[in-house]
């Protein structure tokens, strides 16, 4: 088998598994019984959170080159509006959570609610919000690239951790092994891709020593 074909394989092989880990949790969301009686809002905002928890597999693999046939430079540029999209996914799943049920909601950020997976929920979130608002103020917070590089890195993996364990808790409308899935992998390609940079920093600070 020449190289070439070698290449096409891995590229085919890659975007078949890359849509199946997303759309197959997507279809038992769609597909779920739990929502036949539920209001449009509720439904979006489902539907958001799962977009979110897909996003959060795309982000990692960008970041760390993972995706055949674009380059690096290209995947860098489209990492931060992966995270905007990321950003709304988790606006819309808590702006429609709130709009139906606004209690629950207040108990969640207030970190007064009974379900654990809130808890999770909100950490997550709180993250996320945090890593944008350092990405929009990094140049007048004058962060060095390496302290840029650590938070950021920090931030996501709080991210990941609070996200997979929020879905994990959920018994929901995604059903339990597609989600699992999901989860694993995007922590799997999280790791990998924050220890490749981490290792990647520690080199570089080394070598400037």
């Amino acid at each position: 088998m020449t190289l070439e074909k070698k290449n096409v394989i891995h590229i085919v092989f890659f975007w078949c598994a890359l849509i199946a880990a997303l759309a197959v949790p997507f279809i038992f969301v769609v597909t779920s019984p739990l929502l036949a009686w539920r209001s449009p809002i509720y439904i979006i905002a489902c539907f958001s959170g799962v977009v979110g928890l897909g996003l959060l597999l795309i982000q990692p693999l960008l970041i760390g080159g993972s995706f055949p046939g674009l380059s690096k430079h290209l995947a860098r540029r489209a990492h931060p509006w992966i995270g905007t999209l990321l950003l709304l996914a988790v606006l819309g799943h808590v702006g429609g959570l709130w709009i139906t049920s606004p209690p629950d909601v207040i108990d969640a950020l207030t970190f007064n609610s009974p379900t654990p997976f809130s808890n999770w929920g909100v950490i997550a979130m709180l993250s996320l919000f945090t890593t944008t608002l350092l990405a929009i103020f990094r140049r007048r917070l004058r962060l060095r690239p390496i302290n840029w590089r650590l938070a950021h890195s920090f931030l996501a993996l709080v991210i990941v951790i609070g996200t997979i364990v929020h879905a994990i808790l959920i018994e929901g409308t995604m059903e339990t092994m597609s989600k699992a899935t999901l989860c694993l992998l995007v922590l799997v390609a999280t790791i990998n891709t924050l220890f490749g940079a981490l290792l990647l920093t520690g080199l570089r600070s080394s070598a400037k020593q």
